[in-house]
């Protein structure tokens, strides 16, 4: 599996809209810190981070349905992971309406939305874009040094 940084923002915004997920808020400056997968032409898979001070919000996790079940989404991720752990990360957020048990599996766990830092509380995601229903989930990034 091939991941990229800066994937193309239509086939993002595309491939977002497909999944049932939101793309009101996804601008090229949002590219900044989102990857990219696909091993052909298209674009298989996307994940994004909103970075802030030591805290990130991640976002936008997609994979095309003829992909899924793949380890596109694990692999993206992980490499998320390490990005944000990379630029000084130690809290990763994310909200979900459909993929909690996929987070859990992969460390993340569920937090009251109270508890939600104030960067990720005035994030558009958080504010307005996800609905109240969603869960608020949290993993803590290790450091080895």
């Amino acid at each position: 599996m091939d991941i990229f940084a800066n994937p193309d923002l239509l086939a993002v915004r595309q491939l977002l809209s497909e999944s049932s997920l939101p793309i009101s808020d996804i601008s090229a400056r949002h590219l900044q810190h989102f990857f990219g997968c696909g091993s052909g032409p298209g674009l298989e898979g996307v994940i994004g981070l909103e970075l802030f001070d030591e805290v990130a919000l991640l976002r936008s996790l997609a994979v095309v349905s003829s992909c899924r079940n793949a380890g596109l989404g694990s692999g993206l991720v992980a490499h998320a992971e390490r990005h944000a752990r990379a630029q000084g990360i130690r809290n990763i957020y994310l909200l979900t309406t459909t993929a909690e048990d996929f987070f859990l599996r992969r460390g993340y766990a569920r937090l009251e939305k109270a508890q939600a830092p104030t960067a990720i509380k005035s994030t558009k995601e958080f504010s307005g874009i996800c609905p109240v229903s969603s869960a608020f989930m949290v993993k803590h990034l290790e450091f080895i040094s």
